[in-house]
């Protein structure tokens, strides 16, 4: 029988927590977690610790939060607890001299089918770009992010009507499983390492910004439509409506048998509210104006005069 290999989990929002509940509950011998300084949150910005160090604390795990990671005191304090191996789960990226410490080295849970969608934002830009098919990956980390030797994958499809949201819990349950099952073909020494391929063309998941949130209306609908659910329910696509910035989080795409400029909106005041694009027409059905409540679309034309 393997013998359980000394882990420490690194890891910081809700997406990381059933890594961690999932390898705690299998038994393995998680030593300590790794997490993010506590932050001010909320509206009294109150000084909040992370999902993760919330989740390792009632567990009674030891909790690490340095600000940096190369700092001399964390380095020997990571050293003091001997880890045979590292789980990286939506963390940040590590220096080498972290993630090369433990003798079985250090493997990181990815939201997507690796090489494709390599990135800070891997959910939001498979649904952004239409894609019906992702998944989870296991890979060893190396110097450049998101490129080293894969363990296992699983695959999960993308619905039409999975938005961003939808799409990150289902995400984050099948690579909980996933992460166990890695953590145990590592302890049994019966795993595969296989070189990610670099031949066919890769699609990246940079990180996103409010800028890269505003909606082209010049662009066609069903494209506007894939960006609208990818960015849902956060950071969330937007745009102006009488000069009001406004948060949309659900559309569809209608026939209305009107002609505009893209970016001009037609509507009944009181059912719907469509967007011309530049191939047709939007249907806005859940949006928030700026300081409003998020609302669907009856409810917000029965209270805002378009």
């Amino acid at each position: 029988m393997s013998t359980p290999l000394r882990i420490i989990f690194m890891g910081t929002p809700e997406f990381a927590v059933p890594s961690l509940k999932s390898l705690v509950e299998s038994n393995s011998n998680v030593v300590a977690v790794i997490t993010v300084p506590d932050k001010p949150a909320g509206r009294g910005q109150k000084q909040t610790a992370s999902p993760v160090k919330q989740y390792a604390e009632a567990q009674g795990i030891p909790v690490l939060q340095p600000e940096k990671l190369k700092n001399p005191a964390f380095l020997e304090e990571l050293r003091s607890y001997q880890a045979d191996l590292q789980v990286v789960v939506a963390f940040r990226m590590l220096p080498e001299v972290v993630w090369s410490m433990p003798r079985k080295g250090t493997f990181n849970l990815h939201s997507s089918l690796l090489p494709q969608y390599r990135g800070a934002a891997p959910i939001n830009w498979a649904v952004i770009h239409g894609e019906t098919e992702t998944g989870v990956t296991t890979f060893f980390i190396e110097k450049d992010i998101d490129t080293g030797k894969i363990i296992f994958q699983d695959r999960e499809p993308i619905h039409a009507d999975d938005d961003a949201g939808s799409l990150h819990d289902r995400l984050m349950e099948k690579g909980a499983k996933l992460v166990v099952r890695t953590v145990r073909a590592i302890e049994a020494g019966d795993y595969p390492q296989e070189p990610q391929d670099e031949s066919a063309k890769i699609i990246s998941a940079p990180k996103i910004f409010r800028e890269t949130c505003e909606i082209d209306w010049q662009k066609p609908a069903a494209e506007i439509h894939n960006f609208i659910r990818g960015l849902s329910p956060y950071p969330a696509a937007w745009t102006t409506i009488n000069g009001l910035s406004c948060k949309i989080f659900k559309s569809k795409v209608v026939e209305f048998d009107e002609n505009d400029t893209p970016g001009q909106f037609r509507t009944d005041s009181k059912s719907y509210l469509y967007f011309r694009t530049g191939d047709g027409w939007l249907s806005i059905e859940v949006l928030q104006l700026e300081g409003k409540k998020r609302m669907e679309i009856g409810d917000f034309l029965r209270g805002n005069r378009l």
